[in-house]
């Protein structure tokens, strides 16, 4: 028999309810394991007898392991291999910020140093992106509550996390429930995260999409667009033609109307394919009655790929431009980090190599940023 993450909640909590164990001692075992992640449980010695048998006949403090770590030249950006239960790989990636840098608005921008985790939600993704190396693993299998939370323990004894994204590896909506799991645990203790420092990433789920505003309130929600209109986005994400373009805008309104919250639109710049004046109004047509920010992404190359290249600067500047000064959208171009490490936008993917060793004018450097 496996064993279940002690971070896999539903099957805790069952398991406790059984048992006649109050669900209070779960943020106690939950701390003990994030400060003691190879700890024994019989060290936690302020529980329930009951509890001992139960907890060392079916679950472990971790299911994964952290199998290496990548840090990148500029030593910012750190990316995680983290080997799951039944011997696949998944990686998540840490990236530092410190907001005193820089400026916003011509203020200089509040805070300090921080760390965001980019968590992954499958083994592979079944979107079959064109620009994404994740894509050209397939899909091999969604990965459980406890296996996306465990990353965050992982990531906590590198930096002290303090925003997650989930724009690793994989589709999170169609991990929906393992998904909204995993996020209300980082909300509760001993993580406590704000849900507002939390961002779900989607190609467009649009079913998921109704339903994560009354599951998921407050957290924040971006949504991989890539292009103004369908046929292009067709050509690049195959999985568009399941998700037309219209229904995906009518999905964004009901839920900005319901939330009251901005979306975050996430669009990769592919040289000769979106990134033209006249896609930059599209683009402004296409959103300009929404609350968004745009968040122009320049494209990583993925292994040895030559289908598509990086937009040049000028260019992402005059589409910044229009967006902005045509369609007063807010508008920024992503800082990429970690590409040394393969670990920016797009670049996940657990390759033969990873499995061998197993065996501002716009720049913006986190998401957190874009609510300022």
């Amino acid at each position: 028999m496996a064993y279940r993450s002690i971070f896999d909640a539903p099957v805790l909590q069952s398991e406790f309810d059984n048992a006649g164990i109050n669900h209070h001692f779960i943020p106690l075992i939950w701390k003990h394991v994030l400060q003691n992640p190879n700890c024994k449980w019989d060290e936690i010695t302020s529980l329930p007898s009951a509890a001992y048998p139960l907890l060392n006949s079916k679950f472990l403090p971790l299911t994964t392991t952290l199998h290496s770590v990548s840090h990148s030249t500029d030593a910012v950006t750190s990316k995680l291999l983290i080997k799951l239960q039944n011997g696949e790989f998944v990686e998540t990636v840490v990236m530092r910020y410190d907001t005193r840098l820089g400026k916003y608005a011509g203020k200089p921008r509040p805070g300090g140093p921080r760390s965001t985790l980019c968590v992954s939600s499958q083994v592979g993704c079944k979107m079959g992106c064109k620009f994404c190396a994740t894509g050209s693993m397939g899909f091999k299998s969604n990965l459980s509550t406890g296996e996306i939370v465990e990353q965050l323990v992982h990531a906590s004894h590198i930096s002290n996390i303090r925003n997650v994204v989930f724009m690793g590896m994989g589709e999170p909506l169609n991990n929906y429930s393992a998904l909204v799991e995993a996020v209300r645990i980082m909300l509760r203790s001993p993580f406590q995260l704000s849900p507002k420092r939390i961002t779900v990433s989607t190609v467009g789920i649009v079913h998921a999409i109704s339903k994560l505003q009354h599951d998921l309130p407050h957290v924040n929600l971006a949504v991989s667009l890539h292009a103004p209109v369908q046929d292009i986005r067709c050509q690049i994400m195959p999985a568009a033609r399941a998700f037309p373009l219209g229904k995906l805008m009518d999905a964004l309104h009901l839920y900005q109307k319901n939330s009251q919250q901005k979306i975050f639109i996430e669009y990769i710049m592919l040289d000769g394919v979106n990134d033209d004046e006249l896609q930059a109004h599209q683009l402004g047509k296409l959103l300009e009655t929404l609350e968004v920010v745009v968040n122009l992404i320049p494209f990583n190359p993925v292994g040895s790929t030559t289908q598509f290249r990086t937009t040049n600067a000028a260019k992402v500047k005059c589409f910044q431009r229009v967006l902005r000064e045509k369609y007063d959208i807010r508008t920024t171009v992503r800082k990429e980090m970690g590409q040394d490490i393969n670990g920016a936008c797009g670049q996940l993917v657990v390759s033969k190599q990873d499995k061998m060793l197993a065996e501002n004018t716009g720049l913006v450097m986190d998401i957190e940023d874009l609510h300022l």
